[in-house]
């Protein structure tokens, strides 16, 4: 697996089902999400910005910049259950060698702020994301289990590593377009 790869059979709608436990707030969440990613033009000024404010090699070659949008309901919102959390974020690899690199996050994961990931693929084709935010470090895992079906787990720890804040898994189904 190399990350071409795996952002081209991440492409498309999918329908996440997650289930969070927050150790901190000892509370189990279950979120329902709709997912796109798409591609965008690697020579656009938005993706031209994000990897120049990433103070990264302006060298490094930057492969397939892509766009993740999301529209999540969690059973876990205090004001009003239905709330509807959205939001979208760019996100640019820059491969170090076949199996490891960078992502430039316009937003992350953890925290709602820009971010560069470090990311390698394991012997099985699983994705790991490591991120170092100022207030934690969030790891995520994405594996296929199919062409239309994949799974993600993540751990938020503390931002020295020694505590965990919260633990995830979600399953994946591509939306497919029937005619």
């Amino acid at each position: 697996m190399n990350i071409e790869t795996f952002v081209q059979q991440s492409e498309g709608k999918w329908r996440s089902m997650r289930s969070g436990h927050s150790l901190a707030f000892q509370q189990f969440e279950d979120v329902l999400s709709e997912v796109e990613i798409k591609n965008v033009d690697p020579s656009s000024s938005s993706i031209q910005e994000l990897i120049e404010s990433s103070n990264l090699d302006s060298k490094a070659t930057t492969t397939c910049p892509f766009q993740m949008e999301w529209k999540a309901e969690s059973d876990w919102e205090p004001d009003d259950p239905s709330d509807v959390t959205s939001g979208s974020c760019l996100l640019v690899p820059i491969a170090i060698n076949e199996t490891e690199g960078k992502i430039i996050r316009s937003v992350g994961y953890a925290e709602s702020e820009f971010a560069v990931s470090d990311y390698q693929f394991l012997e099985d084709g699983t994705f790991l994301l490591k991120t170092q935010y100022e207030q934690s470090i969030a790891e995520e895992r994405i594996w296929f289990v199919s062409e239309n079906v994949r799974c993600r787990s993540s751990v938020l720890r503390t931002s020295a590593g020694s505590g965990i804040l919260q633990t995830s898994f979600a399953s994946e189904v591509r939306r497919l377009n029937i005619q």
